[in-house]
């Protein structure tokens, strides 16, 4: 009974010992480490109090490495801080002629500015304002002004040769629901057949469906459901699809930004009683003294925020960035402004930038390097901000929402955890804010990057050091 007592005595002692430097780890992250086979030099740890003092838990925290979409964290914050949360993007309407009678005799221009939350239902009230000014019929065409981003082109294929996935999708002023289609696939008993239905049912989209029913349990990559675009606007899948598999959405991206925002006016424009047939172009307004015909604004920076931080969304935080640069150097948003002005910010909250490269804001980037001390010390300044409500709010919460809402589920540490996630493959990362179980305020960063990080390897290292910083 003694010996017992003096092992679980020694057990809590390991759970509990703060280790100041890289030579020696806690014991429950030591084991873990050796568990997954990953080398101490392939992480960087810091646990630290929120309101400064000396860490908790250090490890390689000056090491520079790829902290995937913690990159946002960076994003975000400047963001916020630079433009404010009440901060809104705008898109404008203009006709060169008045309607009469209900019908515009001419061409509808619409001029993007960025807005990074141009979503479906936010689509479908700009199309409504315009209808509800009395507007029928258009016998124009849509002509879209991009000229407020002077970006070179983007290969969405050039990181991981996946043209079409959502979060490859570059920036675009006009860019309407992330240009992103869901197709939900699911059986059809009556015809034993597989059911597609996209969404939205774009004019023009042609979705060739080979998809064919198979006996088996429901699994594998996608459900064995294969995508590809033999060329713009059409749409293949093919695969056997199991009959025992409910029902099962795909995203992916199939037209450029101006199709889709042309197909979705029309569905909505017809939806909504309107006439329109007309097709698109691009051209750029040049009228500065016309007043729009109406200017739609998105959402306050601070609700979006949430949705970057919480979903990790990537061209979201890129056009935070890009906002950045037109609101510091002026029309039109580039690469090299939005960078400029991400950095000037950081500088300016007095952030240490030396060695730090963002060369993607959201992450998507093999060349993106941070240590695990600057991220902490940003973690630190936005803590002390004026908008550190705003900002904390954006995190997901441990086992509730967002990227970790399968993490740490009916447990002591549910909602006790604000947590942003990063995964490349072979990086894994994790930074946010933890309150202890004895009400502790701490600053938690894991940077992982090493073979095979990526597949649960790093997500272990996480857990272990977020339990054991919560212990304290």
């Amino acid at each position: 009974m003694a010996v017992s007592l003096r092992i679980t005595a020694v057990v809590v002692c390991m759970l509990l010992m703060p280790s100041l430097g890289s030579a020696s780890l806690p014991a429950p992250i030591a084991q873990v480490l050796e568990w997954q086979q990953l080398s101490t030099d392939e992480v960087s740890l810091l646990v630290q109090p929120v309101d400064g003092g000396e860490p908790l838990l250090a490890h390689a925290a000056d090491r520079s490495r790829n902290p995937a979409s913690i990159s946002k964290l960076f994003t975000t914050f400047a963001a916020l801080e630079a433009l404010g949360p009440a901060y809104r993007w705008k898109t404008e309407v203009y006709t060169r002629q008045a309607p009469r009678d209900g019908v515009l005799d001419g061409d509808l221009w619409i001029k993007g500015y960025g807005d990074p939350f141009l979503v479906n239902e936010e689509f479908w009230k700009l199309v409504g304002e315009i209808r509800r000014l009395g507007i029928h019929e258009i016998r124009g065409d849509l002509v879209f002004d991009n000229s407020h981003y002077a970006l070179a082109p983007e290969d969405p294929g050039a990181f991981d040769n996946q043209p079409h996935r959502a979060y490859n999708q570059p920036p675009h002023p006009l860019l309407v629901n992330f240009n992103a289609l869901q197709f939900f696939i699911e059986p059809d008993a009556e015809r034993d057949a597989v059911r597609v239905q996209p969404e939205p049912p774009l004019p023009g989209l042609s979705v060739e469906n080979r998809l064919r029913p198979a006996s088996g349990a429901c699994g594998g990559f996608q459900r064995g459901v294969s995508y590809a675009v033999p060329r713009e606007g059409q749409v293949v899948l093919e695969g056997h699809y199991a009959r025992t598999c409910d029902r099962f959405r795909l995203l992916r991206v199939a037209v450029p930004p101006p199709d889709y925002a042309h197909g979705l006016f029309q569905l909505y424009w017809e939806q909504l009683g309107g006439r329109f047939s007309g097709g698109w172009r691009e051209d750029v307004w040049r009228d500065d003294q016309a007043e729009p015909l109406l200017v739609h604004k998105s959402r306050p920076l601070g609700d979006l925020l949430r949705v970057v931080n919480k979903y990790s969304n990537n061209v979201m935080t890129r056009h935070f960035k890009l906002a950045l640069g037109v609101e510091a150097f002026g029309e039109p948003a580039t690469q090299g402004k939005g960078e400029r002005a991400l950095f000037d910010v950081l500088e300016q909250q007095g952030l240490d930038t030396d060695g730090l490269i963002l060369d993607n804001a959201a992450g998507l980037s093999r060349t993106n390097r941070a240590t695990a001390n600057q991220v902490a010390a940003l973690l630190q300044q936005a803590h002390r901000s004026p908008f550190a409500p705003e900002y904390l709010a954006s995190f997901p919460l441990a086992g509730l929402d967002g990227t970790v809402r399968r993490r740490f589920q009916d447990a002591e540490e549910t909602g006790r955890m604000r947590l942003k996630t990063g995964r490349l493959d072979d990086v894994s990362a994790i930074a946010g804010y933890v309150r202890t179980a004895s009400g502790r305020d701490l600053i938690v960063v894991v940077l992982v990057n090493g073979p095979e990080a990526h597949r649960g390897r790093g997500e272990a290292v996480q857990d272990a050091v977020l339990r054991w910083a919560y212990r304290q």
